[in-house]
Protein backbone atom coordinates (compact mmCIF):
# COMPACT_ATOMS: atom_id res chain seq x y z
CA UNK A 1 0.00 0.00 0.00
CA UNK A 2 3.11 2.15 0.12
CA UNK A 3 2.64 3.74 -4.21
CA UNK A 4 0.89 6.54 -5.78
CA UNK A 5 -2.10 5.55 -7.45
CA UNK A 6 -3.25 8.68 -9.12
CA UNK A 7 -1.10 11.65 -10.17
CA UNK A 8 -2.35 14.94 -11.33
CA UNK A 9 -0.22 17.36 -12.61
CA UNK A 10 -1.13 21.04 -12.21
CA UNK A 11 -0.61 22.38 -15.55
CA UNK A 12 -3.25 25.36 -15.69
CA UNK A 13 -0.69 28.16 -16.00
CA UNK A 14 1.34 26.80 -17.86
CA UNK A 15 1.91 27.14 -21.93
CA UNK A 16 0.78 24.07 -24.00
CA UNK A 17 3.58 21.41 -23.89
CA UNK A 18 5.76 20.96 -27.28
CA UNK A 19 4.72 17.09 -28.53
CA UNK A 20 8.38 15.73 -27.08
CA UNK A 21 7.57 17.20 -23.95
CA UNK A 22 3.91 15.70 -23.91
CA UNK A 23 5.64 12.69 -24.85
CA UNK A 24 7.78 12.47 -21.51
CA UNK A 25 4.81 13.13 -19.60
CA UNK A 26 2.69 10.69 -20.96
CA UNK A 27 5.59 7.90 -20.35
CA UNK A 28 6.72 9.31 -16.84
CA UNK A 29 2.97 9.30 -15.72
CA UNK A 30 2.25 5.44 -17.05
CA UNK A 31 5.42 4.16 -15.84
CA UNK A 32 5.05 5.72 -12.51
CA UNK A 33 1.62 4.54 -12.20
CA UNK A 34 2.66 0.81 -13.01
CA UNK A 35 5.63 0.90 -10.38
CA UNK A 36 5.97 3.08 -7.57
CA UNK A 37 7.33 3.23 -3.94
CA UNK A 38 5.84 6.19 -2.45
CA UNK A 39 5.61 6.10 1.64
CA UNK A 40 4.55 9.39 4.74
CA UNK A 41 6.49 8.34 6.97
CA UNK A 42 5.24 9.18 10.73
CA UNK A 43 6.41 12.65 12.35
CA UNK A 44 6.33 14.60 15.17
CA UNK A 45 4.37 11.67 16.79
CA UNK A 46 2.11 11.16 14.35
CA UNK A 47 0.93 8.30 12.47
CA UNK A 48 1.07 9.30 8.79
CA UNK A 49 -2.06 7.75 6.86
CA UNK A 50 -1.76 4.66 5.05
CA UNK A 51 -1.67 4.50 1.00
CA UNK A 52 -2.18 4.10 -1.71
CA UNK A 53 -1.68 7.72 -2.61
CA UNK A 54 -3.64 10.32 -4.87
CA UNK A 55 -0.52 12.96 -5.43
CA UNK A 56 -1.04 16.43 -7.04
CA UNK A 57 2.18 18.02 -8.22
CA UNK A 58 2.10 21.76 -9.47
CA UNK A 59 4.26 25.01 -8.80
CA UNK A 60 3.19 27.90 -6.89
CA UNK A 61 4.63 30.69 -5.83
CA UNK A 62 8.18 29.49 -7.13
CA UNK A 63 7.69 25.66 -4.74
CA UNK A 64 7.20 22.32 -6.00
CA UNK A 65 3.76 21.62 -4.56
CA UNK A 66 2.98 18.17 -3.26
CA UNK A 67 -1.05 17.86 -2.41
CA UNK A 68 -1.31 14.41 -0.61
CA UNK A 69 -4.37 12.50 -0.42
CA UNK A 70 -5.61 9.13 0.37
CA UNK A 71 -6.99 6.98 -2.18
CA UNK A 72 -10.46 8.19 -0.72
CA UNK A 73 -9.30 11.73 -0.90
CA UNK A 74 -8.63 12.79 2.78
CA UNK A 75 -5.72 15.06 3.09
CA UNK A 76 -2.57 13.47 3.75
CA UNK A 77 0.14 15.68 3.59
CA UNK A 78 1.01 18.38 1.69
CA UNK A 79 4.70 19.76 1.35
CA UNK A 80 6.11 22.63 -0.58
CA UNK A 81 10.09 22.13 -1.87
CA UNK A 82 12.40 24.98 -3.42
CA UNK A 83 13.20 25.22 -7.11
CA UNK A 84 16.04 26.60 -6.66
CA UNK A 85 17.96 23.17 -5.70
CA UNK A 86 16.40 21.74 -9.34
CA UNK A 87 17.08 24.81 -11.84
CA UNK A 88 20.15 23.84 -13.00
CA UNK A 89 19.74 20.10 -13.28
CA UNK A 90 16.32 20.93 -14.95
CA UNK A 91 17.55 23.54 -17.46
CA UNK A 92 20.49 20.59 -18.24
CA UNK A 93 18.31 18.07 -18.41
CA UNK A 94 16.30 19.65 -21.24
CA UNK A 95 19.02 21.14 -23.07
CA UNK A 96 20.39 17.32 -23.26
CA UNK A 97 16.83 16.07 -24.15
CA UNK A 98 16.60 19.01 -27.01
CA UNK A 99 19.81 17.25 -28.65
CA UNK A 100 18.50 13.83 -27.86
CA UNK A 101 15.93 14.82 -29.95
CA UNK A 102 17.39 16.58 -32.88
CA UNK A 103 19.98 13.39 -33.05
CA UNK A 104 17.28 10.97 -33.10
CA UNK A 105 16.35 12.17 -36.62
CA UNK A 106 19.80 12.96 -38.19
CA UNK A 107 22.67 11.07 -36.41
CA UNK A 108 23.72 7.34 -36.18
CA UNK A 109 23.17 5.16 -33.30
CA UNK A 110 26.22 5.40 -32.07
CA UNK A 111 26.09 9.37 -31.47
CA UNK A 112 22.54 8.73 -30.30
CA UNK A 113 23.05 6.17 -27.67
CA UNK A 114 26.20 9.17 -26.53
CA UNK A 115 24.06 11.41 -25.76
CA UNK A 116 21.23 9.62 -24.46
CA UNK A 117 23.31 8.12 -21.55
CA UNK A 118 24.25 11.89 -20.74
CA UNK A 119 20.51 12.15 -20.37
CA UNK A 120 20.38 9.43 -18.12
CA UNK A 121 23.14 11.21 -15.42
CA UNK A 122 21.51 14.45 -15.65
CA UNK A 123 18.13 12.57 -15.14
CA UNK A 124 19.78 10.48 -12.14
CA UNK A 125 20.80 13.21 -10.61
CA UNK A 126 18.06 14.90 -11.07
CA UNK A 127 15.96 12.18 -8.86
CA UNK A 128 19.40 11.91 -6.35
CA UNK A 129 18.37 15.70 -5.25
CA UNK A 130 14.57 14.86 -5.40
CA UNK A 131 15.01 12.17 -3.40
CA UNK A 132 17.06 14.84 -0.61
CA UNK A 133 14.25 17.17 -0.83
CA UNK A 134 12.07 14.84 0.18
CA UNK A 135 14.16 13.37 2.87
CA UNK A 136 11.57 12.78 6.55
CA UNK A 137 8.51 14.09 4.31
CA UNK A 138 7.92 11.05 1.69
CA UNK A 139 10.05 7.85 1.39
CA UNK A 140 10.45 6.96 -2.54
CA UNK A 141 13.00 4.58 -4.35
CA UNK A 142 14.82 5.57 -7.12
CA UNK A 143 12.84 4.42 -9.82
CA UNK A 144 9.71 6.78 -8.47
CA UNK A 145 12.07 9.33 -7.68
CA UNK A 146 13.49 9.54 -11.65
CA UNK A 147 9.97 9.47 -12.96
CA UNK A 148 8.48 12.17 -10.58
CA UNK A 149 11.69 14.45 -11.67
CA UNK A 150 10.64 14.15 -15.27
CA UNK A 151 7.59 15.20 -13.95
CA UNK A 152 8.79 18.02 -12.31
CA UNK A 153 10.81 19.19 -15.60
CA UNK A 154 7.58 18.73 -17.29
CA UNK A 155 6.30 21.83 -14.92
CA UNK A 156 9.12 23.31 -14.17
CA UNK A 157 9.74 23.68 -17.90
CA UNK A 158 6.29 25.85 -18.65
CA UNK A 159 6.97 27.59 -15.21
Amino acid sequence: MTRICEIELDDSNLPPPTPEIEQERKVAMFDLLEQNSFELPSRDDRIAPAGPYRVGLAIREKRLVFDILTEKGDKAAEFHLSLSPFRQVVKDYWAICESYFDAVKTMPPSQIETIDMARRGIHNEGARILQERLEGKAVIDTDTARRLFTLVCVLHFGG
